[in-house]
């Protein structure tokens, strides 16, 4: 039995119907920058998130890197992140000239530990960037007093956890903006790349959107210095056909996290969604013991697998000037050797959901 870790195909069958005349209108139309699909997108995702305002950008990246421009945010300043995360985290706090501080992880949810993040704040301390990793948020409440007494934002990087919950509240309700990505392994996907900002700031919002025109306020005229992030009518499109599926898709990850739950061995540690947070599982990570072997041992079997992430961001080599050494992040350097992520798309049947649990169990009882 094959059960890839991912298959879009399955996905496009399931809506082929609705897109391919779309895509015909749009193409007829001609009109394929901004417009009225992604003001469409803007407003339903606001909505679905309890925000007030959505920013349509280029990619989850982009949402990032703009956030922080327009957050002012530059050389000089720091910037506290999680050092177990996708790159973009990193990078984009790079890009602007700020210096991304990285701070190790919870070892039970793999987000940001928020006694160590407190212990990093500095006199340059200008934001603090929370991943809510793999679908499930970080504790917020906590995090933004810490933030609130400090005086420092918060940039939420939302771009694995749309539709995420934690006691009724979604990303964007909280922080100071949160970001999200539309590439398409996401749970919410494109068929390319897409982002969005997520604020209830409607100064915030309009300086985001003057900044994704490379910030222009009126027809070439620049009061500051943006970014080309604006997000194609295409994607927009994609995006609104899929909306309607998004909540439904979500229950169906859970579903196969529920089976997964219930059947793997006691050698592999499921993950642990804290109590008021629901989880989209953009991925399901497990912990597991000679995780390597495990793996090669899935591929023989036809199994899908991924490792999200193998390098912590401290021991990157493009941040070695920053002199991150082993040890610094322990935590984070244990799960790099452990974590491995299993199918949980919904279009998986259940089956196959059962046959790569028995894989995985077989190979502890070998």
């Amino acid at each position: 039995m094959k059960v890839p870790l991912l298959d879009l195909k399955e996905q496009y069958e399931t809506i082929r119907a609705e897109v391919e005349p779309a895509v015909l209108e749009l193409m007829a139309s001609q009109m394929f920058v901004l417009g009225k699909p992604v003001a469409q997108l803007e407003e339903t995702l606001a909505a679905h998130s309890n925000c007030a305002f959505g920013i349509g950008v280029s990619s989850g990246t982009d949402a990032l890197l703009c956030a922080l421009m327009a957050m002012d945010i530059g050389y000089g300043d720091e910037v506290i992140i999680p050092t177990f995360t996708f790159f973009a985290s990193a990078g984009v706090v790079a890009r602007t000239g700020a210096t991304p501080i990285f701070v190790d992880i919870d070892p039970e949810t793999f987000n940001l530990d928020l006694e160590k993040t407190k212990a990093a704040i500095t006199s340059k301390t200008k934001a603090i960037m929370p991943v809510h990793l793999y679908g499930q948020m970080v504790d917020m409440k906590p995090l933004m007093a810490i933030a609130k007494e400090h005086n420092i934002k918060v940039v939420e990087d939302a771009c694995q956890s749309i539709g995420s919950e934690q006691n009724g509240e979604r990303p964007g309700e909280i922080g100071d903006c949160a970001c999200l990505s539309f590439y398409p392994s996401k749970n919410l996907s494109a068929f390319g790349d897409g982002g969005m900002i997520l604020t209830q700031s409607e100064e915030f919002a309009q300086k985001c959107k003057y900044m994704r025109m490379h910030g222009e306020d009126q027809r070439y005229y620049h009061s500051m210095i943006g970014g080309n992030f604006r997000l194609d009518a295409f994607q927009a499109m994609i995006l609104n056909i899929k909306f309607k599926y998004l909540d439904g898709w979500a229950q169906k990850r859970r579903d196969h996290a529920a089976i997964f739950n219930r059947l793997l061995c006691d050698e592999v540690k499921t993950p642990v969604i804290k109590p008021g947070n629901t989880s989209v599982y953009n991925q399901y990570v497990i912990r597991a013991p000679r995780r390597d072997e495990l793996q090669a041992y899935l591929a023989e079997h036809e199994v899908g697998s991924g490792i999200y992430y193998p390098v912590p961001l401290h021991l990157q080599e493009c941040f070695k000037h920053l002199g991150g050494k082993v040890g610094d992040c322990p935590v984070a350097e244990q799960a790099c050797k452990e974590v491995l992520a299993l199918p949980v798309y919904p279009e998986l049947a259940d089956e196959k959901v059962i046959y790569a649990a028995g894989c995985i169990n077989d190979f502890y009882k070998k």
